[in-house]
């Protein structure tokens, strides 16, 4: 690894937490009782009034815990060596990012071709929570994916309903009718928190998965949920009786593959719906484009589509809690050793660093916008 003096690995780093800008986001990076934590560790926490409304966390809160709060986001992106957030810089925030600058969220970056290049021209340390992994496990993306896929299933069955505009069909079923079906394509985080809530209902579940290993725990794990191996022919048979489509879908820090095509989307029936979790990466439905909280849904061959990008956004603060329980230690170590000691002590920030001193580092995101790439600390 290389050595670095630049000012951003002085220690302690300084740690922002502006307020969330995106549509509908109402989460926050960092808790009070997680601000406490950096404070005792001597680190100058500063916070963006206002941030943390959205999940029930008053400013004096923070002010309590030992932040310093400040009233536009310009201040904390001025002042912070360590910006931490959730969701993906907008526009505006990148104008404010500086070379030598860390910053820590949701990047999703394989999706998003502009918000690539705008980032890596930044010259700012761009570190994916989605991207840093341990073994096979995501531990950053988790707690979302957990939320996102227990949500699939309740809003799906919400916009089944005939007033939403669905088809009418109560996935429970009732004594005398039989359970809507509900289709889950992968059997991963979300796909596993997707058919708990499925099964628990009472809805006919599917789990489509490739690998063998995690069929084999699923059906001990979900004896309630069926398996079946995810094909082209598999999916061809099971579309025209099912009510709900969940996509949980994910390659780490790649663009989701596009598994359900417009034209196998005509084997459903008009009023069944579908829920992309897949969204932030691309999605894995062909017709899938992203929504918002406020317009959750748009129809496509006759099928309603539920794209939200941020989801867990609708559970903010349970949201929030549960995402700062995993990202606070990874702040912490960043904030009181700096990014290359941090590195050395958890290899597997290297895996989430997407973008580092003008350069992409991340080779799934140069491969998907066909752009050069190199390695972290070449």
């Amino acid at each position: 690894m290389e050595t670095s003096e630049s000012p951003h690995e002085a220690i302690p780093l300084v740690v922002g937490c502006p307020r969330e800008i995106k549509s509908q986001e109402n989460r926050v990076a960092l808790t009070p009782g997680g601000t406490r934590q950096l404070a005792r560790q001597g680190v100058r926490v500063l916070v963006e009034a206002g941030a943390g409304f959205g999940a029930a966390y008053a400013d004096e809160e923070y002010a309590e815990a030992g932040a310093d709060l400040v009233a536009r986001a310009a201040e904390v992106f001025a002042a912070a060596d360590l910006v931490v957030k959730v969701k993906e810089p907008q526009p505006q925030e990148i104008a404010m990012l500086r070379p030598g600058q860390i910053l820590f969220t949701y990047l999703h970056l394989a999706a998003d071709r502009g918000l690539t290049e705008a980032l890596v021209a930044s010259g700012a340390t761009g570190v994916a929570y989605e991207t840093v992994q341990v073994g096979r496990r995501l531990p950053l993306l988790e707690p979302m994916s957990e939320v996102a896929g227990r949500m699939s299933v309740m809003v799906g069955a919400y916009h089944l309903a005939k007033h939403a505009g669905g088809r009418g069909t109560l996935l429970g079923g009732v004594p005398g009718v039989l359970p809507g079906k509900v289709v889950i394509l992968g059997g991963g985080t979300c796909g596993t928190n997707a058919a708990k809530v499925a099964t628990g209902i009472g809805a006919d579940t599917t789990i489509l998965e490739v690998s063998s290993e995690r069929m084999t725990w699923l059906d001990t794990a979900m004896p309630a949920a069926k398996t079946l191996y995810s094909s082209e022919a598999a999916l061809l048979e099971v579309l025209p009786r099912t009510d709900l489509l969940i996509g949980a879908v994910l390659v780490p820090g790649a663009k989701a593959p596009k598994l359900v095509t417009r034209e196998m989307l005509r084997h459903m029936r008009e009023g069944t719906v579908v829920v992309d979790i897949a969204v932030d990466q691309g999605g894995c439905i062909e017709t899938t484009r992203p929504t918002t909280h406020e317009n959750p849904v748009f129809t496509e061959e006759g099928v309603i589509h539920y794209c939200v990008a941020n989801m867990p956004g609708a559970f903010a603060r349970t949201s929030t809690q549960a995402l700062a329980s995993v990202t606070l230690p990874y702040v912490q170590l960043l904030a009181t050793a700096g990014l290359e000691a941090a590195c050395l002590r958890a290899p597997e920030l290297l895996g989430g660093i997407n973008c580092h001193r003008g350069r992409l580092t991340r080779s799934e995101v140069g491969e998907a916008h066909g752009l050069p790439w190199s390695g972290v600390f070449e």
